[in-house]
C-alpha cells in the first residue's frame, strides 16, 4: 500500500508540473512567443511617461480601479497640480480611484460589454509586462473583423489599436496554412509609417508596460527599496552572530 506521505509527494509534484504547463498553454493559445520589453519599474521617468500615455490613449475605455490618483502622484514624484491638469480626464477628485472616462452603460452599447479594468492585467498574463509590450506591438489591419483590427498575440481582439497613429499601420504577411487550412500570420510589416520611428514606438510600448506593471502592485516600489536595507541588516546581524559564536567557543577550544 502506498503511504500517505508518498501520495502527498505525488500530488505536490503533479501540481508543480501543472503550474508550469498552464502558463505555457495559455501563451500558445494567445499567439506564441513574447518579445522582451525591458520594462523597469525602478525607472521613474519611464513610469511617468507610461502614466501620461495610458491616461491619454487608454483611460478613455479602461480603468485602474485599485489605484488612486493621489497614490500614483506620490509614487511617481508628481504634484497634485500636474496630475489633475495633465492626467485626470474623468473629473474625479484627487483622492479617488482612476476610472475610465467612458460610462460603462455607453461602453456596453458600443462594444457589447464594458472594456476590462487593467489594474491587475500584468499579474494575470503569463509573461507580465512582456505580454503587454508584445500585445501593443502586434496590432494589424484586418478588414474581415468588425472593427477592422486584429492582433497576432490575441487573435480576434475586440478593440482597435489605440496607438496606431504613433506606430503606423501594419499589415499581415501570411505563411503556411494551419492544420485545418486556415491562413496563419507569419509576420507583420509596416504599410504606412506612423509619427514615431520603430525605436521610439518600442519605448512607448515599454513605458506603458512598465506603468501597468507598477499599477498592478504599487507597493513593489517601496518593497524593493526596503529590501536593500533588509539585506544589509541581515549581513550585519550575521557578522554579529559570528562574533558571538567566536566568543562562546573560545573557552572550548
Amino acid at each position: 500500500m502506498v503511504s500517505s506521505r508518498y501520495r502527498g509527494f505525488v500530488r505536490s509534484a503533479a501540481a508543480f508540473v501543472v503550474s508550469l504547463l498552464i502558463p505555457a498553454a495559455a501563451l500558445a493559445a494567445e499567439g506564441g512567443a513574447l518579445q522582451q520589453s525591458g520594462a523597469d519599474i525602478a525607472d521613474r521617468a519611464s513610469l511617468q511617461r507610461g502614466a501620461q500615455l495610458f491616461m491619454n490613449y487608454c483611460s478613455g475605455c479602461h480603468s485602474l480601479k485599485y489605484l488612486r490618483y493621489s497614490r500614483m502622484a506620490d509614487d511617481l514624484g508628481l504634484s497634485e497640480e500636474e496630475v489633475m491638469q495633465n492626467l485626470n480626464f474623468s473629473g474625479a477628485d484627487y483622492g479617488e480611484h482612476i476610472l475610465a472616462s467612458m460610462p460603462a452603460a455607453h461602453a456596453e452599447d458600443w462594444f457589447g460589454k464594458a472594456p476590462p479594468d487593467l489594474s491587475l492585467i500584468v499579474r494575470t498574463k503569463a509573461g507580465g509586462p512582456d505580454w503587454i509590450y508584445t500585445f501593443l506591438k502586434s496590432f494589424y489591419q484586418d478588414e474581415s473583423s468588425t472593427l477592422g483590427w486584429n492582433n497576432t498575440l490575441y487573435p480576434n481582439v475586440s478593440m482597435p489599436n489605440p496607438l496606431w497613429e504613433m506606430q503606423g499601420l501594419q499589415r499581415p504577411v501570411y505563411g503556411e496554412p494551419d492544420e485545418i487550412g486556415e491562413p496563419t500570420v507569419d509576420h507583420l510589416e509596416l504599410a504606412q509609417a506612423g509619427t514615431q520611428s520603430a525605436a521610439e514606438f518600442d519605448r512607448t510600448a515599454r513605458d506603458i508596460s512598465a506603468f501597468l506593471e507598477y499599477a498592478s502592485e504599487p507597493a513593489a516600489l517601496k518593497r524593493q527599496g526596503i529590501g536593500v536595507w533588509v539585506i544589509l541588516f541581515l549581513a550585519f546581524f550575521t557578522f554579529l552572530a559570528w562574533l558571538l559564536k567566536q566568543e562562546y567557543w573560545r573557552d572550548v577550544h
